[in-house]
């Protein structure tokens, strides 16, 4: 249908003043439409009223001889198109010829009431509530995270003597423990440098990840004990923080990382002969500390050169207890099951299957040779002869060339006499009879000068890689079958392969394993 004319809705009074209607009003609003025939014109008249206006409000010459026709329907309709319908019909009349009879208002009917519009109150309901579960959510993920977050008490931890941090405040000074702030990692976990706020400490932190309860205990058991270690060749232990399955260990930040790092893997600094030594005599000084002087004695059980860490004078300080067992003095450790680095492992572990102070002194041996020749223990690419590093500095001591074994990045510039003294004392350490090897108190005496080097004792059987390090009729580890050299983290044994130990039975580990 197409509209010929239009006009705005409006309706006439009596003194010819127009006025504007809104059919949306829901006032009952009356249309006459008139057609006369003979002048071919259609009237459109609208008011409030119940009487017909004079005047129209649309007056148009139109010729609806084609469209009327002898027969038809005629009807009306409120459509408002494709919108929503928004008028009624309430009643009308009809007459071909003449005025169409007058509607009577107060018999019509009402308007229906309007149909409320539930669009809009769905659309907020919806929007409430998708609101309120996104806030549910969201406290209960808050919620569950501090639950994480939060540090856990338990009676038996609040007798623990070393300082306890909060987690946030570990986690702050180490900046979310984000991987910039890595220095290190390996099975027990990572190691991150960190500040903590206030007094602008640098700090490592060692954040271990727990598995078993048990475990769990056992480790806070030795942290009230090696907690309470102070002397200035030993990493200090500053505190600790457990947050659900996370243990969080703090210790003193060593700026210039581990041994290691200086004596393999082509570092930027070549340690001077005077540096090595001291570093030798401090590492020993913290040693007997351990075995000797504390009011239990401590079996480190993984000493080697990349759990010693260097502070900013290149000071040499013992580090990573993770292994460490202790015991009363006079009385003997009881493990069975024995952990630790090949090259730094005592023979007799694999026959007793029980560290002891004297195992230890056969691993600072190892360090001893270390330091001297700047190599590993076990050295893969080095000529089948050269491959146990204890067996060819035997070797060379026994031709009388012991001083070739010295690191030739020294330059030759090297105290000799001293020399001669670490490389001895390395060999009367690593000697394969555990009663033949020296006491930490008398290594510190012979680094100190205080007393001399007795004569060199060969192992039981010698020393030789060809048979086996020190095969004389003990049960040892062949090294030949372990031959792995990596590079140590600055903070954890990170690459070494390890070797666990059950007595009389070898086997290998990725990790190192907390007894």
């Amino acid at each position: 249908m197409k509209s010929i004319a239009s006009t705005p809705a409006a309706y006439f009074l009596e003194n010819r003043t127009k006025e504007e209607l809104i059919i949306k009003s829901g006032a009952k609003i009356q249309a006459w439409i008139d057609y006369d025939s003979a002048k071919n014109r259609l009237d459109v008249k609208l008011s409030l009223l119940s009487e017909k206006p004079r005047s129209s409000i649309l007056s148009i010459d139109v010729n609806l001889s084609s469209i009327l026709q002898d027969f038809m329907f005629v009807g009306f309709s409120a459509s408002t198109g494709l919108l929503a319908s928004s008028h009624y019909v309430l009643g009308w009349s009809f007459n071909m010829s003449g005025e169409a009879q007058s509607l009577s208002l107060s018999s019509l009917p009402s308007l229906p009431r309007p149909k409320q519009n539930h669009t809009v109150l769905i659309l907020c309901v919806t929007f409430a509530v998708v609101v309120v579960i996104m806030l549910i959510v969201f406290i209960s993920f808050y919620l569950v995270r501090k639950l994480k977050e939060s540090d856990i008490i338990e009676a038996s931890e609040l007798e623990i003597g070393p300082h306890r941090f909060s987690y946030q405040e570990l986690k702050k000074a180490t900046m979310g423990f984000r991987d910039k702030e890595l220095l290190g990692f390996g099975g027990f976990g990572r190691v991150y440098k960190g500040t903590l706020q206030g007094t602008n400490t640098q700090v490592a932190v060692k954040r271990i990840s727990h598995e078993s309860k048990q475990g769990l205990r056992e480790f806070m058991s030795e942290i009230a004990s090696i907690g309470r270690l102070r002397h200035r060749n030993l990493v200090r232990l500053l505190g600790w923080c457990r947050c659900r399955g996370d243990l969080l260990i703090v210790y003193d930040y060593m700026p210039n990382g581990s041994l290691d790092k200086y004596l393999f893997d082509e570092p930027k600094r070549v340690l001077g002969w005077d540096e090595r030594f001291k570093i030798i005599k401090g590492v020993a000084s913290g040693l007997l500390y351990l075995h000797e002087e504390w009011e239990q004695t401590v079996i480190h059980r993984d000493i080697k050169a990349g759990n010693v860490l260097l502070d900013s004078e290149l000071n040499g300080r013992l580090s990573d207890f993770g292994l460490a067992k202790l015991y009363e003095h006079g009385t003997n450790p009881t493990t069975t099951r024995v952990v630790g680095t090949l090259g730094y492992l005592a023979p007799e572990l694999t026959k007793t299957g029980k560290p002891t102070i004297a195992t230890d002194v056969f691993a600072f041996g190892a360090v001893l040779l270390e330091v001297a020749c700047g190599r590993r223990p076990i050295e893969p690419k080095a000529l089948p002869e050269e491959l146990i590093l204890v067996d060819w500095v035997w070797e060379r001591w026994q031709s009388g060339a012991a001083l070739e074994v010295v690191d030739p990045k020294l330059n030759g510039d090297f105290d000799e006499l001293e020399a001669i003294v670490v490389i001895k004392l390395g060999l009367m350490c690593s000697n394969d009879a555990p009663d033949a090897r020296p006491t930490m108190r008398q290594v510190v005496r012979y680094l100190e000068g205080e007393v001399a080097l007795p004569e060199l004792v060969p192992s039981p059987g010698g020393y030789d890689s060809k048979k086996g390090h020190g095969s004389g009729g003990i049960n040892t580890i062949r090294f030949e079958d372990f031959v792995h050299s990596y590079p140590n983290s600055p903070y954890l044994d990170v690459e070494d392969r390890d070797v666990d130990i059950e007595a009389g039975s070898t086997k290998h580990l990725d990790q190192p394993t907390a007894e």
